[in-house]
This record gives C-alpha cells, sequence and structure tokens, in this order.
C-alpha cells in the first residue's frame, strides 16, 4: 500500500471515531431526561481523612437558604454552576466541583480551606489559611496576638504556623504568639508554669527554637528553681534567663 494511500484511510479512521464521539454525546444529550428529578445528592470532602471542617447539614442548610437544594427539583431547572458558587462562599471550602451521574444523582466533590494560625488585633480577628490567605475565623488554631498588618499575617507568620504544623516538639508546647513589633515576638507556652520566650524578629526562628530546647531539655531542673520569667532567644547561640 503506498504511503498516500495509508494517509488516506488514517484521515478516513480519525475521521469515523470523531463522529462517532459526537453522535455518542448528541445522543447521550438527546436520552438524557433533563425533565426528570434529581434523586440523591452526596457530599464528597476530599481530604476528610485528614481534617473536617465541613458538615454535611451546614452545607445542605446553605443550599436551602439560596433555593439551590437541588434534590426532587427537575434536572431542566437546576443549575450546576450556581450550586458550585454557593459551596464556594462557604467560609472553609476552598473548591467545589458538581456533577451528575446517569442515575441523575448529583455528587459535589469539595476541597478545604486549612487554617494555619488565628491573628487577633485591637479591631479583629481572621484566620489565615495554607493558601496564605484571609479567612474568617472558625477553628482552634495557632492565636496571634497585637501589633499585625494582614501582609505580616499571611507571609511571615503564616510560614512559622506551617513550620510549627510538622513540629512534633513545638507544635504540642506552643499557645500563642504576642507580636509587640516585628522585631519583639513573644511566645507564650501552653505551661503558664514556663517562662515565656522572647523570638525577637521570625529570622531564623527554627534555631533560635532548636537552641533552646536543648537549652530546657539538658537544664531543665535548674532553671524551674531558678525562676526564669522569660527566656531571650535573640543573641545567636545563647539562651538568657531573665527574672
Amino acid at each position: 500500500m503506498s504511503s498516500t494511500a495509508k494517509i488516506i484511510w488514517q484521515s478516513v479512521g480519525v475521521t469515523l471515531v470523531a463522529v462517532m464521539l459526537i453522535s455518542a454525546v448528541v445522543w447521550g444529550y438527546i436520552m438524557t431526561p433533563t425533565d426528570s428529578p434529581c434523586v440523591s445528592l452526596a457530599y464528597i470532602v476530599e481530604d476528610a481523612d485528614e481534617r473536617m471542617y465541613l458538615t454535611e447539614p451546614e452545607l445542605t442548610h446553605l443550599l436551602k437558604s439560596e433555593d439551590l437544594f437541588p434534590v426532587g427539583k427537575q434536572m431542566n431547572i437546576v443549575s450546576l454552576h450556581h450550586i458550585e458558587q454557593a459551596m464556594e462562599s462557604h467560609p472553609m471550602v476552598r473548591t467545589a466541583e458538581c456533577y451528575l451521574t446517569p442515575r441523575n444523582e448529583m455528587k459535589i466533590r469539595l476541597t478545604q480551606r486549612v487554617p494555619l494560625l488565628r491573628v487577633q488585633t485591637v479591631n479583629e480577628t481572621y484566620l489565615i489559611d495554607t493558601d496564605q490567605a484571609r479567612a474568617v475565623v472558625r477553628d482552634s488554631v495557632l492565636v496571634v496576638t497585637g501589633a499585625i498588618g494582614v501582609k505580616m499575617a499571611s507571609t511571615q507568620l503564616a510560614d512559622f504556623a506551617e513550620w510549627l504544623e510538622e513540629e512534633s516538639y513545638w507544635s504540642t508546647r506552643i499557645n500563642h504568639l504576642h507580636v509587640q513589633s516585628p522585631r519583639m515576638i513573644y511566645i507564650y507556652l501552653h505551661d503558664k508554669k514556663q517562662p515565656r520566650v522572647l523570638l525577637g524578629n521570625l529570622h531564623g526562628y527554627e534555631s533560635k527554637l532548636s537552641k533552646l530546647r536543648t537549652f530546657l531539655t539538658h537544664s531543665a531542673q535548674a532553671t524551674k528553681d531558678k525562676n526564669y520569667s522569660e527566656y531571650d532567644l535573640r543573641i545567636r547561640g545563647q539562651v538568657i534567663g531573665r527574672y
């Protein structure tokens, strides 16, 4: 068979496949009973095995309050796009994807916004999530108080909170941060008998806290007896105890 003939047959084959696919889509559309009702709704939260900030009752309440709850409604009046928009208006929904099965069952696939820290200032309280975006308060996470701008909260402090989540030693010990100024940041521990920690600025916080951990591990009884009120980590390589 000549090369020209092969090209012709290949073109015919591609055309036939395309026609079959288009026909299948059109036939499926024609045969889909768009005026039949939605029979069920299921929420699929992709990261539910790691954390759960969403509940089915509140999601259903959200749809009903917007007159978008689909179960029992004819599918030709149900807007998947509007349902996705309603879901994404929820403060803890990161993404929402809505689709139908051939049996007229609706599925809504969701991912959650994951809070890193809670910021409390004189004027407001809000969360910074893993996208380093601002969200409303929904969960108990790292609390940060003091003189904090949104830029600092969504960059330096968000980076610190992400590190803290993965840090097994300090994540169970640090209660909250207080920002007196960008150069004067204090750490308060869950154990209120422990001195507060003057971190200084956030530069090199990993090595500063590693240094403090070593100090506490090897000097636990000695430091307890001295009744320090503060540990100062601002000087490189040193932990300074103050009364």
